[in-house]
């Protein structure tokens, strides 16, 4: 453990990474006590800019709601919806790309086209098809896109079973009797599980991105007080009162690029390529 936090620690970037999540996860921790009221309520006149009223330092959106009590219980909304959709994507993935690259044969011709099937459309595409199909309420929106976001997963999980499934461990669980299944999710899937934790970050990355972009086009749940929904508010005064629109538009790049790095400084620190250097 102690080499591992030392290799991730070798890298600036993932250092910044950490620091980025961090901070977004007391947001999301200290909401209640910083702001007890509801975020979406009513809170002063609408649209004052950030630091004319000590009250909303960040000012207030088109509705007269304080910007940054919507900021930090969005944080809550955010990281909640990219860790459920994570485990989702990474849960469907590893499944699929265990018993693919396995078994082989045509139980990984027929896997496989059904994760080529899946990949055909834009996974943004697809998430519009489900939300306008079964509503826009935030536990489908999430379970959404967690079923969108699968397949690179499923691909990754499967070129290393590929790799793994000949190796002479493998070969003495057969000898030794053991069941297909304890051979898959206890000798090799552990085995298997780095590059598949480096890439979580990445889904978990781009589910933040995909809430946003539905919030921003009215299609995610109105009721939480989500980073999208706020953008959306502010685009029909974007001409004029940029801010409402620009200050969460920041969070979620800083967001985004702080869970990227973590994802970089985890490679680094996992890869057994580079533990020497």
């Amino acid at each position: 453990m102690l080499g591992f936090l030392k290799r991730y620690a070798r890298n600036p970037a993932a250092v910044v990474g950490l620091l980025l999540v961090l901070a977004v996860i007391g947001m999301a921790l200290s909401a209640p006590f910083v702001f007890p009221r509801d975020p979406l309520s009513l809170a002063g006149r609408p649209l004052q800019w950030p630091m004319d009223n000590p009250r909303f330092w960040l000012g207030t959106d088109n509705t007269g709601r304080d910007i940054a009590a919507q900021i930090f219980h969005g944080a809550r909304v955010s990281l909640l919806i990219g860790l459920v959709a994570t485990v989702i994507a990474i849960a469907i993935g590893i499944v699929i790309g265990a018993i693919s690259g396995f078994y082989g044969g045509w139980v990984d011709d027929v896997l496989m086209r059904v994760t080529e099937a899946f990949q055909t459309l834009p996974n943004f595409i697809l998430l519009l098809v489900l939300v306008a199909v079964f509503g826009s309420d935030i536990t489908f929106v999430t379970i959404a896109i967690g079923i969108v976001s699968w397949p690179p997963s499923a691909r990754l999980t499967r070129a290393e079973f590929l790799t793994l499934r000949n190796r002479e461990f493998v070969q003495a669980c057969r000898v030794l009797g053991m069941r297909d299944a304890q051979i898959i999710f206890r000798e090799i899937l552990p085995n298997a599980l780095p590059p598949v934790i480096v890439y979580a970050s990445v889904i978990m990355a781009v589910a933040i991105l995909l809430e946003s972009a539905l919030a921003f086009l009215n299609l995610s749940d109105p009721n939480v007080p989500s980073w999208g929904n706020l953008i959306g508010a502010g685009r029909g005064v974007l001409r004029v009162q940029w801010y409402v629109s620009a200050i969460p538009g920041v969070v979620i790049l800083l967001t985004v690029l702080g869970v990227s790095l973590v994802g970089q400084g985890l490679n680094d620190a996992l890869n057994p390529r580079l533990k020497g250097r």
